[in-house]
Protein backbone atom coordinates (compact mmCIF):
# COMPACT_ATOMS: atom_id res chain seq x y z
CA UNK A 1 0.00 0.00 0.00
CA UNK A 2 2.12 2.63 1.14
CA UNK A 3 4.52 1.87 -2.01
CA UNK A 4 1.60 3.76 -4.23
CA UNK A 5 2.37 6.80 -2.01
CA UNK A 6 4.96 8.68 -3.85
CA UNK A 7 2.44 7.52 -7.33
CA UNK A 8 -0.61 9.22 -6.11
CA UNK A 9 1.31 12.43 -4.92
CA UNK A 10 2.40 12.33 -9.21
CA UNK A 11 -1.17 11.90 -10.44
CA UNK A 12 -2.48 14.52 -7.81
CA UNK A 13 -2.81 17.76 -10.09
CA UNK A 14 -2.13 19.99 -6.70
CA UNK A 15 1.04 21.43 -4.91
CA UNK A 16 3.64 19.48 -3.37
CA UNK A 17 2.27 20.85 -0.15
CA UNK A 18 -1.50 20.31 -0.64
CA UNK A 19 -0.85 16.76 -1.62
CA UNK A 20 0.87 16.04 1.65
CA UNK A 21 -2.22 18.40 3.43
CA UNK A 22 -4.42 16.05 2.04
CA UNK A 23 -3.21 12.97 2.95
CA UNK A 24 -2.92 13.90 6.76
CA UNK A 25 -6.15 15.58 6.23
CA UNK A 26 -7.86 12.70 4.76
CA UNK A 27 -5.94 10.14 6.40
CA UNK A 28 -7.19 11.68 9.96
CA UNK A 29 -10.58 11.44 8.87
CA UNK A 30 -10.79 7.90 8.51
CA UNK A 31 -8.36 7.39 11.72
CA UNK A 32 -10.99 9.44 13.46
CA UNK A 33 -13.85 7.39 11.98
CA UNK A 34 -12.32 3.83 13.03
CA UNK A 35 -11.80 5.26 16.15
CA UNK A 36 -15.20 6.68 16.70
CA UNK A 37 -16.61 3.05 15.69
CA UNK A 38 -13.98 1.27 17.92
CA UNK A 39 -14.73 3.46 20.94
CA UNK A 40 -11.00 4.15 21.13
CA UNK A 41 -10.74 7.68 21.68
CA UNK A 42 -8.18 8.56 24.86
CA UNK A 43 -7.00 12.02 25.79
CA UNK A 44 -2.99 12.05 25.63
CA UNK A 45 -1.18 13.47 28.58
CA UNK A 46 0.30 17.00 28.29
CA UNK A 47 3.91 15.56 27.98
CA UNK A 48 2.34 13.13 25.55
CA UNK A 49 0.95 15.61 23.84
CA UNK A 50 4.08 18.07 22.79
CA UNK A 51 5.58 14.95 21.47
CA UNK A 52 2.46 14.53 19.20
CA UNK A 53 3.17 17.94 18.40
CA UNK A 54 6.35 17.75 17.55
CA UNK A 55 5.80 14.08 15.63
CA UNK A 56 3.50 16.08 13.52
CA UNK A 57 5.78 19.24 12.92
CA UNK A 58 8.22 16.92 11.86
CA UNK A 59 6.20 14.79 9.66
CA UNK A 60 5.15 18.03 7.99
CA UNK A 61 8.26 19.03 6.95
CA UNK A 62 9.23 15.32 5.91
CA UNK A 63 5.52 15.47 3.50
CA UNK A 64 6.99 18.78 2.07
CA UNK A 65 10.62 17.52 1.18
CA UNK A 66 9.52 14.43 -0.28
CA UNK A 67 6.58 15.49 -2.42
CA UNK A 68 8.95 18.31 -3.94
CA UNK A 69 11.19 15.73 -4.37
CA UNK A 70 9.13 13.52 -6.36
CA UNK A 71 7.89 16.22 -8.30
CA UNK A 72 11.64 16.70 -9.55
CA UNK A 73 13.55 13.31 -9.45
CA UNK A 74 10.62 11.40 -9.75
CA UNK A 75 8.69 8.85 -7.49
CA UNK A 76 10.86 5.97 -7.38
CA UNK A 77 14.26 7.66 -6.61
CA UNK A 78 12.57 10.12 -4.10
CA UNK A 79 11.77 7.10 -2.06
CA UNK A 80 14.92 5.55 -2.18
CA UNK A 81 16.37 8.81 -0.83
CA UNK A 82 13.58 9.36 1.94
CA UNK A 83 14.82 5.80 3.33
CA UNK A 84 18.50 7.11 3.65
CA UNK A 85 17.13 7.69 6.89
CA UNK A 86 18.50 4.30 8.08
CA UNK A 87 21.87 5.44 8.13
CA UNK A 88 20.91 8.65 9.97
CA UNK A 89 19.03 6.69 13.07
CA UNK A 90 22.04 5.07 12.77
CA UNK A 91 23.88 7.15 13.72
CA UNK A 92 21.59 8.62 16.35
CA UNK A 93 21.72 4.82 17.79
CA UNK A 94 25.55 4.60 18.06
CA UNK A 95 26.33 8.62 19.18
CA UNK A 96 22.80 8.71 21.30
CA UNK A 97 21.74 5.05 22.77
CA UNK A 98 25.43 3.74 22.50
CA UNK A 99 24.38 0.85 20.25
CA UNK A 100 27.69 -1.70 18.87
CA UNK A 101 29.00 -0.61 15.21
CA UNK A 102 28.54 -4.02 13.43
CA UNK A 103 30.87 -4.36 9.89
CA UNK A 104 27.55 -5.15 8.56
CA UNK A 105 26.60 -1.10 9.14
CA UNK A 106 29.94 0.41 8.24
CA UNK A 107 29.77 -1.54 5.09
CA UNK A 108 26.05 -0.58 3.97
CA UNK A 109 27.25 3.39 3.99
CA UNK A 110 29.61 3.08 1.24
CA UNK A 111 27.29 0.36 -0.53
CA UNK A 112 24.72 2.98 -0.01
CA UNK A 113 26.77 5.80 -1.78
CA UNK A 114 28.06 3.74 -4.48
CA UNK A 115 24.68 2.13 -5.47
CA UNK A 116 23.08 5.76 -5.69
CA UNK A 117 25.91 7.26 -7.89
CA UNK A 118 25.64 4.24 -10.50
CA UNK A 119 21.41 5.23 -10.03
CA UNK A 120 21.66 9.38 -10.44
CA UNK A 121 24.87 8.63 -12.77
CA UNK A 122 28.78 9.15 -12.00
CA UNK A 123 28.44 12.16 -13.68
CA UNK A 124 26.82 14.74 -11.19
CA UNK A 125 28.23 17.73 -12.65
CA UNK A 126 25.54 16.75 -15.76
CA UNK A 127 22.77 16.65 -14.18
CA UNK A 128 20.07 19.64 -13.99
CA UNK A 129 19.63 21.88 -11.53
CA UNK A 130 16.21 21.12 -10.88
CA UNK A 131 17.53 17.06 -10.32
CA UNK A 132 20.53 18.60 -7.98
CA UNK A 133 17.84 20.14 -5.82
CA UNK A 134 15.53 16.81 -5.96
CA UNK A 135 18.28 15.06 -4.87
CA UNK A 136 19.02 17.49 -1.60
CA UNK A 137 15.23 17.16 -0.80
CA UNK A 138 15.45 13.98 -0.61
CA UNK A 139 18.00 14.13 1.49
CA UNK A 140 16.21 16.42 3.72
CA UNK A 141 13.31 14.45 3.61
CA UNK A 142 15.48 11.39 5.39
CA UNK A 143 16.52 14.07 7.83
CA UNK A 144 12.99 15.16 8.77
CA UNK A 145 11.69 11.47 9.03
CA UNK A 146 14.84 10.12 11.47
CA UNK A 147 13.46 13.04 13.62
CA UNK A 148 9.76 11.93 13.39
CA UNK A 149 10.87 7.79 14.17
CA UNK A 150 12.64 9.07 16.71
CA UNK A 151 9.73 11.44 18.07
CA UNK A 152 7.60 8.43 17.63
CA UNK A 153 9.90 6.03 19.56
CA UNK A 154 10.15 8.39 22.32
CA UNK A 155 6.20 8.85 22.64
CA UNK A 156 5.81 5.24 22.22
CA UNK A 157 8.65 4.27 24.78
CA UNK A 158 6.70 4.57 28.18
CA UNK A 159 3.95 1.68 26.91
CA UNK A 160 1.23 4.18 27.90
CA UNK A 161 0.60 6.00 24.90
CA UNK A 162 -2.31 4.43 22.69
CA UNK A 163 -0.65 4.03 19.16
CA UNK A 164 -3.91 4.12 17.29
CA UNK A 165 -4.89 7.77 19.33
CA UNK A 166 -1.12 9.03 18.14
CA UNK A 167 -1.13 8.20 14.83
CA UNK A 168 -4.57 9.87 14.29
CA UNK A 169 -3.35 13.56 16.40
CA UNK A 170 -0.13 13.39 14.55
CA UNK A 171 -2.23 13.45 11.11
CA UNK A 172 -4.08 16.73 12.55
CA UNK A 173 -1.39 18.16 13.80
CA UNK A 174 0.51 17.26 10.24
CA UNK A 175 -2.84 18.88 8.84
CA UNK A 176 -2.81 22.18 10.80
CA UNK A 177 1.43 23.14 9.93
CA UNK A 178 0.76 21.98 6.26
CA UNK A 179 -2.44 24.00 6.01
CA UNK A 180 -0.73 26.54 7.22
CA UNK A 181 2.33 26.64 5.21
CA UNK A 182 -0.19 26.68 2.17
CA UNK A 183 -2.16 29.78 3.52
CA UNK A 184 1.45 31.85 3.94
CA UNK A 185 1.95 30.68 0.50
CA UNK A 186 -1.13 31.21 -1.01
CA UNK A 187 -1.71 27.75 -2.61
CA UNK A 188 -4.67 26.93 -3.54
CA UNK A 189 -7.03 24.19 -1.38
CA UNK A 190 -8.85 23.62 -4.45
CA UNK A 191 -9.21 19.65 -5.85
CA UNK A 192 -9.31 20.20 -10.21
CA UNK A 193 -10.70 17.01 -10.94
CA UNK A 194 -11.64 13.98 -10.28
CA UNK A 195 -8.81 12.04 -10.90
CA UNK A 196 -6.35 14.04 -8.69
CA UNK A 197 -9.72 14.01 -5.92
CA UNK A 198 -9.03 10.13 -6.21
CA UNK A 199 -5.50 10.59 -5.68
CA UNK A 200 -5.81 11.93 -2.68
CA UNK A 201 -8.09 10.12 -0.95
CA UNK A 202 -6.19 7.45 -1.97
CA UNK A 203 -3.05 8.79 -0.56
CA UNK A 204 -5.21 9.10 2.97
CA UNK A 205 -6.78 5.84 2.91
CA UNK A 206 -4.62 2.87 2.12
CA UNK A 207 -0.95 4.99 2.71
CA UNK A 208 -2.19 7.10 5.47
CA UNK A 209 -4.37 5.28 7.38
CA UNK A 210 -4.58 1.22 6.57
CA UNK A 211 -0.83 1.35 5.90
CA UNK A 212 0.61 2.77 8.85
CA UNK A 213 -2.06 0.73 11.12
CA UNK A 214 -0.75 -2.67 9.43
CA UNK A 215 3.06 -1.65 9.59
CA UNK A 216 2.51 -0.47 13.54
CA UNK A 217 0.63 -3.52 14.57
CA UNK A 218 2.31 -5.79 12.62
CA UNK A 219 5.88 -4.45 13.91
CA UNK A 220 6.11 -6.08 17.01
CA UNK A 221 5.02 -9.43 15.74
CA UNK A 222 8.10 -10.56 13.40
CA UNK A 223 11.85 -10.81 13.65
CA UNK A 224 13.64 -7.38 13.09
CA UNK A 225 15.71 -8.99 10.03
CA UNK A 226 12.36 -10.03 7.92
CA UNK A 227 10.50 -6.58 9.12
CA UNK A 228 13.71 -4.89 7.29
CA UNK A 229 13.16 -7.39 4.23
CA UNK A 230 9.94 -6.84 3.81
CA UNK A 231 9.95 -2.90 4.15
CA UNK A 232 12.50 -2.65 1.46
CA UNK A 233 8.96 -3.34 -0.62
CA UNK A 234 8.33 0.02 -0.28
CA UNK A 235 11.36 1.61 -1.89
CA UNK A 236 11.63 -1.50 -4.48
CA UNK A 237 8.22 -1.15 -5.77
CA UNK A 238 8.21 2.54 -5.83
CA UNK A 239 11.22 2.49 -8.22
CA UNK A 240 9.07 -0.60 -10.48
CA UNK A 241 6.02 2.05 -10.44
CA UNK A 242 7.69 4.83 -11.59
CA UNK A 243 9.03 2.62 -14.35
CA UNK A 244 5.76 0.90 -15.17
CA UNK A 245 3.57 4.04 -15.22
CA UNK A 246 5.92 6.78 -15.70
CA UNK A 247 8.15 5.61 -18.55
CA UNK A 248 11.38 6.57 -16.29
CA UNK A 249 14.81 5.70 -18.07
CA UNK A 250 16.45 3.19 -16.53
CA UNK A 251 19.35 1.19 -18.11
CA UNK A 252 21.57 -1.60 -16.66
CA UNK A 253 23.25 0.53 -14.31
CA UNK A 254 20.64 2.16 -12.96
CA UNK A 255 19.16 -1.36 -12.32
CA UNK A 256 22.54 -2.54 -10.38
CA UNK A 257 22.43 0.60 -8.66
CA UNK A 258 18.60 -0.03 -7.43
CA UNK A 259 19.86 -3.32 -6.01
CA UNK A 260 22.83 -2.32 -4.47
CA UNK A 261 21.00 0.88 -2.80
CA UNK A 262 17.93 -1.83 -1.56
CA UNK A 263 20.60 -4.40 -0.53
CA UNK A 264 22.69 -1.11 1.89
CA UNK A 265 19.42 -0.23 2.99
CA UNK A 266 18.81 -3.68 4.29
CA UNK A 267 21.92 -4.03 5.91
CA UNK A 268 21.37 -0.57 7.73
CA UNK A 269 18.20 -1.91 8.95
CA UNK A 270 19.69 -5.38 10.31
CA UNK A 271 22.63 -4.37 11.07
CA UNK A 272 21.97 -2.64 14.73
CA UNK A 273 21.28 -4.54 17.85
CA UNK A 274 18.54 -2.53 18.85
CA UNK A 275 15.77 -0.72 16.07
CA UNK A 276 13.88 2.50 16.47
CA UNK A 277 10.75 1.13 15.16
CA UNK A 278 8.54 2.38 12.16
Amino acid sequence: MISFSAVFVKLADVSPTASGFYRVFFGFLFLLCIALVGKNLRRPSSSQSLLILFCGFTFALDLFFWHICILYVGPGLATLLGNFQVFLLAGVGIVLYREAVSARLLLSIPLAIFGLLLLIGVDLQGLSETYKAGIFFGLLTALCYTFFLLGLRKLQGDGKTPLFASLMLISLYCAVFLGLKMVHAGDSFAIPDTKTLLSLISLGLFCQAIGWLLIAGALPKIPASFTGLILLLQPGLAFIWDVLFFNRSTDLLNWIGVVLTLAAIYMGLTGRKQRVSL
